[in-house]
């Protein structure tokens, strides 16, 4: 779960619902400055999917401590000290199952998501304050992530020469670009409140490289620059439940409020 703070309680946003997002972005992007990702389609199946994991802790929303909704939220933005409020057992199978639920459809996309996923789990992790049991847990569960990658290409090598989407080059390309989009989305998801760089530096067609700086306009309006996409103006969305109260007495209540709040589409502002 995603989670926004409003004056009278949270807009909560599936995680699901956020990949959806960065794919509708990721379908968007090229123009005469950038590139569109190849492969196209294996790349935007894992942009589109990479959290379907997700949806089942999702759709029963959980409550910290504190009594507010266990979720992402901009203060976790750039670390994931505190994997999403949850135990870490509990994180690691999520994100496990995340690669596997798009390796039957696409090998390839399941290559790139556990690729997004080792990253989280190390560049973008903050491991300090961890127990002796949780970085073993946590270093076994890279290790698996690693051995998962090497299967999945085996599998698409199938013996033959290896197709050049496969090359490191243009596997770590695809990589980039699904973080790109997921810190995008992740950034519009959160409200974040001042200007951000999304994941990596990115190809430009003629060979140079850029840092793409989001910044937050207003009404959830953000400007992109430079910019990669293909409309001068993106009028995209993302499904959203708005619940009243700061805290919850208990994570029926919780779960009782967010399944009576409407779905709503929150309007998202793309622009030059």
């Amino acid at each position: 779960m995603i989670r926004i703070e409003t004056e009278t309680g949270w807009t909560l946003i599936e995680h699901r619902e956020h990949a959806r997002l960065a794919g509708r972005m990721a379908a968007r992007w090229g123009n005469d400055e950038f590139a569109p990702p190849e492969p196209r389609a294996d790349i935007l199946t894992a942009v589109n999917r990479h959290d379907d994991a997700w949806a089942e802790r999702d759709a029963v929303p959980f409550l910290t401590r504190q009594g507010r909704p266990s979720a992402f939220s901009r203060e976790l933005v750039g670390t994931y000290s505190a994997f999403e409020e949850i135990d870490l057992a509990d994180y690691l199978a999520v994100r496990g199952r995340a690669t596997d639920a798009v390796a039957a459809e696409s090998p390839y996309a399941a290559i790139i998501v556990s690729m997004h996923t080792f990253d989280l789990l190390t560049s973008q992790a903050d491991l300090r304050g961890m127990s002796d049991s949780d970085k073993v847990l946590h270093r076994k569960f890279l290790d698996g992530q690693l051995m998962r990658q090497v299967e999945l290409i085996d599998t698409l090598g199938g013996g033959q020469d290896v197709n050049e989407d496969l090359a490191p080059s243009q596997v770590l390309r695809a990589f980039e670009f699904l973080q790109a989009c997921d810190s995008l989305s992740l950034a519009v998801c959160v409200r974040f409140p001042s200007e951000i760089a999304l994941r990596h530096r990115h190809a430009r067609r003629d060979e140079t490289f850029a840092e793409l700086i989001c910044t937050p306009l207003g009404a959830d309006t953000y400007r992109v620059d430079p910019y990669p996409f293909d409309a001068d103006e993106l009028n995209l969305y993302v499904p959203g439940r708005n619940l009243p109260g700061k805290k919850f007495a208990s994570e029926t209540a919780l779960r009782a409020a967010y399944a009576a709040a409407p779905v709503e589409r929150i309007p998202v502002k793309i622009v030059r």
